[in-house]
């Protein structure tokens, strides 16, 4: 199966130097692409390698267009990530395998539950009473999809994701834990993307809330009671208490942590494995973790931080014996 490089050009835009009746064979890497491949630079501090790609075509941007032309045949797009993007989604729309809509057999689909004709339900899945799954919607294997659950148009959940399992809530009582029954539901909007194994739980009263154009990567927790706003995209590992109000556009990076009860503005950027204790409530890009060192260094420098209050106590202690004015 291949495609001609013109004819790239043809469906996504962008300006071909070279050959139009080139030959693509496969999307590549550069470091791995053979001449009947294309493969793209997005990173301008990796422009070296395009002297040594084997690639037949290679997608670039406007500022290494004449270093790609050195090198042979080339696609010049404002955004090279983001025509590559688009390139996969025409690349499997032609050769790859479309989901057939409809409910695989083996799947259970309880009385009350309402599937579009358009949308695919996997081998496996369990979709529950009062459950709505909307248009061109797709359900890998082994979804569980929970009673009164609610997922919009042109969704896609990976294989052993669990949407509006029981939320984790418990009231002590003489040394035991009674459960606080769980009576919400989810409510996904449309254009979502949920990894494989995560979890989303139900909400306790009011529904767990994923807006429109979130994505979600693997094996990622999301606790009761949670809103993500539109277009916000988390990591693989990600959890997030219940009850945590996330903005839109927000990115959370791999094994980050988010505490219950916050607030977190939109367009919020956290570093991979930092720890939200506190509400965030200024755009930006936070980072809250402590460097990995070798062990013996890391427990001086651990002991140094758990004394960094007193320490400051006795600063402040030392400079009012010596006043700035004197």
């Amino acid at each position: 199966m291949s495609v001609k490089a013109g004819a790239i050009v043809d469906a996504l835009g962008g300006e071909l130097f070279g050959d139009a009746d080139r030959v693509i064979t496969r999307l590549a890497p550069l470091e791995s692409a053979e001449p009947s491949e294309l493969s793209y630079l997005v990173n301008p501090r990796l422009a070296h390698l395009l002297a040594h790609t084997r690639a037949g075509c290679v997608v670039v941007a406007p500022a290494q267009a004449e270093e790609a032309k050195l090198r042979g045949d080339c696609i010049v797009a404002p955004d090279p990530h983001l025509y590559f993007a688009r390139l996969t989604q025409l690349w499997k729309k032609v050769h790859g395998r479309t989901p057939v809509s409809g409910v695989h057999p083996s799947a259970v689909v309880e009385e009350g539950a309402w599937i579009h004709p358009s949308a695919s339900v996997g081998a496996l899945c369990f979709v529950g009473r009062g459950a709505r799954i909307g248009a061109d919607t797709v359900l890998k294997e082994r979804v569980t999809f929970a009673e009164d659950c609610v997922i919009g148009e042109r969704c896609l959940v990976q294989s052993g994701a669990v949407i509006g399992g029981d939320g984790f809530g418990f009231a002590h009582h003489e040394g035991a834990w009674i459960k606080i029954e769980q009576l919400g539901a989810v409510r996904i909007g449309d254009d979502v993307e949920i990894g494989a194994n995560t979890c989303i739980d139900r909400g306790a009263l009011d529904d767990t809330v994923i807006e429109d154009g979130v994505k979600l990567d693997n094996l990622i927790q999301i606790g009761h009671n949670t809103h993500i706003g539109k277009h916000t995209a988390m990591a693989g590992c990600v959890g997030v208490a219940g009850s945590a109000r996330i903005g839109a556009h927000c990115t959370v990076g791999g094994a980050g942590m988010i505490l219950g009860h916050l607030t977190i503005a939109d367009n919020v950027h956290i570093s991979s494995a930092s720890i939200v204790t506190r509400s965030v409530l200024k755009p930006g890009h936070y980072t809250g973790f402590f460097p990995l060192d070798e062990n013996s260094a890391w427990e001086k420098n651990a002991a140094t931080l758990k004394n960094i209050h007193s320490l400051r106590e006795r600063l402040k202690r030392l400079e009012a014996l010596f006043p700035k004015d004197r």
